[in-house]
């Protein structure tokens, strides 16, 4: 055979397997699984370039877990409590002050259903307007670039992907030792389907979303217990920030026991819960939440058919253009770990897309805040005061309690402080650190200066408006100006 008839052998064998795959698969330019923030980020900016794109979902809507089980829910539950319960106005009022007395679970969610439902609605618009393709189902590799996909009665849908983005999130960790039953030994994702609010709650594991709920619940006059094997939470906070804040708690009704596991727990007849710790302590609660670890949700992907390894609680390993060990295939979003924020997320999803098809990229900014939506909310962006000491910078902080302020005595804040730490060389901005009423709001002041590289003077320099809260960090900037050499 000669070489210009090798050449039109191959030509035709590519076409006829090309026509196959189109008569047996349709085939997208990107394949996403998961419309979590990550997922429907990258779905849009690759579909913005006319990219082909299908998103496949488990859940009948859209939106992955950051609207359906986590973020969306336990926010919009935290600012539905805070408003029934009248907690911002008990500083003026009192504590026996209520917006509605008898707070029932249906209160709560009836705010939480219309919330998540608008923004379905907007995301399925943002998918209609910009020609982005979805199916609900479940999905698993066949090979590294074909995905079947099983909906609710069986039918088996497969598509091929040039390039594939997991973006599945993560699940609750659900040790066997745990007897959930879905009433009252519940896990984060159960929780917004409350039937009944009780009268005590036991947290177990003092995380993120294990603190949040504890707040939030807290917030209603429910008597709260936290469990936490390790003697500290939230490591990565500054630790006088989560001094402020436990003391906080403690005010609130909130028990802490640190250091100590759970050894078991048992029904009581007549209702409740009996949790024993490891020190043979007994907890008594009439709901318990277990919150100690999210594991990725990846265990249904057949990831070794598409050559990809989990680890040990099923998360994806990427490099940092969020590529996993099979070039074309890509993870993002809280099934990658840390740190695991829908803000962060819907970045990953973004670089995801630019690098996929080839397009530039802006770097994420080194600095990003991070937001623990608990009551009081906590908010941090930059480095902690325990990060500046063990790389050796010298420094200063100040300090800001939100009383000091006019607009804190206008709001009745008894509580909440704004720490700024600045280098004493270069006198830049290093950290912010805030817990307290509109934390996540006034954070992002904070970050702009830090990644701008901002220094101690544009705070003493600057005007800020009067009355407002974010005038702490004028008075913040004042007080470690004070304490600091002079040029």
């Amino acid at each position: 055979m000669t070489l210009g008839a090798l050449a039109e052998f191959v030509k035709i064998k590519l076409d006829i397997e090309e026509r196959s795959l189109g008569e047996s698969m349709e085939r997208y330019e990107l394949v996403v699984i998961g419309s979590g923030p990550s997922g429907r980020r990258a779905a849009v900016q690759a579909a913005k370039w006319n990219k082909r794109v299908l998103v496949i979902e488990k859940s009948p809507a859209i939106g992955g877990v950051s609207v359906h089980t986590g973020t969306l829910p336990s926010k919009t539950l935290r600012e539905t409590v805070l408003n029934l319960s009248g907690w911002r106005e008990r500083t003026f009022y009192g504590r026996s002050y209520r917006v509605k007395d008898n707070i029932t679970a249906g209160d709560l969610l009836e705010r939480l259903h219309m919330t998540l439902q608008h923004e379905v609605d907007n995301l399925e618009h943002q998918f209609v307007r910009n020609k982005v393709d979805w199916i609900q189902g479940l999905a698993h590799f066949v090979d590294p670039n074909t995905l079947e996909i099983v909906d609710d009665d069986g039918e088996i849908t497969s598509v091929h992907g040039d390039k594939i983005l997991i973006a599945t999130g993560t699940q609750p960790h659900r040790p066997d030792y745990i007897p959930f039953d879905g009433e009252t030994i519940i896990d984060s994702d159960e929780i917004i389907d409350l039937k009944t609010l009780p009268r005590s709650l036991a947290v177990i594991g003092a995380g993120v979303i294990g603190i949040e709920y504890a707040t939030i619940f807290s917030a209603l006059d429910v008597a709260v217990t936290v469990i936490e094997p390790r003697e500290t939470m939230l490591d990565f906070i500054d630790r006088e920030l989560i001094a402020e804040f436990t003391h906080l708690l403690r005010q609130q009704n909130v028990t802490f026991r640190f250091g100590q596991g759970v050894e078991a727990i048992d029904k009581v007849e007549g209702g409740g819960n009996m949790i024993t710790l490891e020190n043979k302590r007994i907890v008594k609660a009439d709901m318990v939440l277990f919150s100690a670890g999210r594991m990725g949700a990846t265990d249904k992907l057949s990831l070794d058919k598409a050559g990809i390894k989990a680890d040990h609680r099923n998360r994806i390993q990427v490099n940092e253009n969020f590529q996993t060990e099979v070039d074309h295939i890509y993870a993002a979003g809280d099934v990658i770990g840390f740190p695991s924020l829908a803000s962060t997320s819907m970045e990953q999803g973004r670089i995801v897309a630019c690098h996929a098809f080839e397009q530039d990229a802006y770097d994420a900014p080194e600095y990003f805040p991070y937001g623990i939506y608990s009551v009081p909310e906590m908010s941090t962006v930059g480095m902690s005061e325990e990060e500046v000491q063990q790389r050796g910078i010298p420094y200063e902080c100040g300090v800001c309690h939100f009383h000091e302020t006019a607009r804190g005595q206008i709001m009745g804040l008894s509580h909440g402080m704004m720490k700024m730490i600045f280098s004493l060389k270069t006198r830049r901005l290093l950290g912010v650190h805030i817990v307290g009423e509109g934390a996540t709001e006034l954070i992002h002041i904070g970050q702009a200066v830090l990644n701008l590289k901002g220094t101690l003077e544009y705070f003493v320099e600057n005007t800020f408006n009067y009355p407002t809260l974010a005038e702490a960090y004028k008075v913040a900037a004042l007080d470690a100006w004070n304490r600091m050499p002079s040029e």
